[in-house]
């Protein structure tokens, strides 16, 4: 069994691994129309994948820690670093990954592709595809989660 995390705002907590999120904006490795759910491989890595995000004058006040359980058999795909575009890291991100992620939903070859994380690329993303069959077998809940208040000052 394998952990994963994501932090989100509250009204989303009810289902925090749909996509709706990657499918009505893009992101590093989707475009919007493709649903795919962003997580961390670490408590501490969805914290900072999420706080780069935020406005410093405003920080969210209802955010939630969704922790993800994926058995090990649920299908996996890993890309290493070596496997990327040589910018793979670069803000805002090259168009050109969005169609890394936008194909692994497209083919649904797994349910979950393991990258690395361009803010901490020795630790890993997981994204999660919610229309792949073995979705089904991936379990999560929300606690409540709030930053210290040293990260805004």
């Amino acid at each position: 069994m394998t952990r994963v995390y994501r932090i989100v705002r509250k009204p989303y907590s009810k289902t925090p691994l749909d996509g709706e999120g990657s499918f009505r904006f893009v992101g590093r490795w989707s475009s919007p129309g493709t649903r795919i759910a962003y997580t961390a491989e670490h408590l501490s890595l969805a914290m900072i994948e999420y706080f780069v995000h935020i406005e410093a004058h405003d920080p969210p006040k209802d955010l939630v820690v969704v922790t993800a359980n994926i058995p090990d058999h649920v299908s996996r795909m890993v890309l290493k670093p070596h496997q990327l575009p040589s910018n793979w890291r670069q803000v805002p991100a090259p168009p050109r990954l969005a169609g890394i992620g936008d194909s692994f939903a497209a083919e649904g070859k797994a349910a979950i592709l393991v990258l690395p994380s361009a803010l901490v690329p020795s630790e890993s993303d997981w994204l999660i595809n919610p229309l792949h069959p073995d979705f089904a077998e991936i379990t999560a809940h929300a606690d409540p989660f709030q930053y210290d208040a040293r990260f805004f000052a």
